[in-house]
């Protein structure tokens, strides 16, 4: 079967969701719901924030493992050889890594075993992503902000799907984990063998022979590169303060009880991923129209930092809602272009998923310090407006990073 050298076609696309589906899944619905719950301490008047600084420190020790483990992976990728392609086997072994992480943490007890656990989920997670993410620089051109519409909506609809299976279902800790588990492992493998994995092209053959630690990370040398980092960064930072701690606000900062509050968690999640999926696709079919990226980056961390600043200003369930719409408007364009315009200035064609893997720890950094970050403002302040106001105040800063950009173009078409 022949296709368009730089296009693909429905089944690609299909494949190349669900795996994304899969993985977001596994690494947001813990984040989100199951952690929290693992790790929750009301005991007495203040045993709650003990519970908001542990889930804090445990998801940031994940971040951290991940920021190690997908560049590496990405890189030892770019120059894997063999028959069975240079991105399935690294995309099959973190699979198989969250996998049996995510069997380890459902019977884990206390923040040293479930930290341990998790930070095998973040490792496993963050090599298969590096695999999969190098797949659109390998193989577009014309639809990668098509294909990063993908990777965020299958962010946002990822929560909603491991959130809403696990709350309606009322499948409980243990068994909410297992069931992540079985997903990711069926998803994942199908889409990693399913997925074409062409041959190594010319340059990636003629890759440079000399590893120092400098040419390992020349990439972060390259300055519109570094300043797209910058800002993802940032601007996760910003999305993770606004969304990371959303049941422990409805616990304490609303004052629900717990059954009450899952349920409103539910429905802001649902609000926050309608607005992410519709405006993740549209952004990014409009940015492969247009060729315009930058701007459109730089709008949509202005409307997620609004949201955030709105709900720091008048805590309430109503505003919570309509925090929820204006935040999956701004993160969906965001991750959706954002990413599509990683791929356009990636530096070193022989090394696209490594430095990829530097884009994607980008984002997955942000969301795990964050909580770790809104922890200790929460404790700060024994509330949540703080935590609010400095998400807003992130997330347009790093939108703004992005204007630091001059190069427009990819570097293939630009050369």
């Amino acid at each position: 079967m022949t296709r368009t050298p730089g296009r693909v076609g429905a089944t690609w696309f299909t494949l190349f969701t669900l795996a994304w589906l899969a993985l977001w899944t596994v690494q947001l619905t813990p984040l989100q719901l199951l952690i929290p719950l693992q790790l929750n301490t009301p005991d007495d008047a203040d045993g709650w924030i003990s519970g908001v600084v542990s889930s804090g420190l445990v998801l940031a020790a994940g971040g951290i493992a991940g920021v190690i483990a997908g560049p590496v992976a990405g890189g030892l990728s770019d120059r894997t050889r063999g028959g069975f392609g240079r991105r399935r086997p690294w995309a099959l072994a973190g699979v198989a890594l969250a996998t049996v992480s995510l069997v380890g943490i459902a019977f884990a007890q206390g923040p040293w075993g479930v930290g341990i656990a998790w930070v095998g989920v973040s490792v496993g997670t963050a090599v298969a992503s590096a695999a999969f993410t190098a797949l659109i620089a390998d193989q577009l051109t014309s639809q990668r902000g098509t294909a990063s519409a993908a990777v965020s909506s299958s962010q946002a609809l990822g929560i909603v799907v491991g959130v809403g299976v696990i709350v309606l279902l009322e499948l409980g800790i243990v068994v909410g984990y297992l069931v992540l588990a079985g997903f990711l492992a069926v998803v994942g493998v199908a889409a990693a063998l399913l997925l074409p994995d062409p041959a190594v092209p010319a340059q990636s053959r003629a890759a440079r022979t000399v590893r120092t630690f400098s040419d390992r990370i020349a990439a972060l040398r390259d300055r519109d590169f570094a300043w797209l980092l910058a800002g993802r960064l940032t601007v996760n930072v910003g999305n993770a303060l606004g969304t990371g701690l959303l049941l422990f606000f409805l616990l304490y900062g609303l004052h629900r009880d717990a059954a009450v509050a899952e349920d409103e968690l539910l429905l802001l999640i649902v609000v926050y991923t309608v607005f992410v999926v519709a405006a993740s696709v549209i952004a990014g079919w409009y940015s492969d129209r247009t060729g315009r990226r930058v701007g459109i980056v730089v709008a949509s961390a202005i409307v997620q930092g609004v949201a955030s600043l709105v709900l720091a200003a008048i805590p309430s369930l109503e505003t919570a809602m309509v925090a929820a719409a204006l935040l999956g408007i701004g993160y969906g364009a965001y991750m959706a272009v954002g990413l599509a315009l990683g791929t356009d200035l990636l530096p070193f064609p022989e090394d696209h998923a490594r430095d990829l893997g530097f884009v994607n720890v980008s984002a997955s950094l942000g969301q795990l310090l964050g909580p770790l970050i809104g922890a200790g403002l929460v404790a700060l302040v024994g509330g949540f407006w703080l935590l609010f106001a400095v998400g807003g105040v992130l997330s347009i800063a790093g939108g703004f990073m992005t204007l630091a950009i001059r190069r427009r173009t990819p570097v293939a078409a630009a050369a």
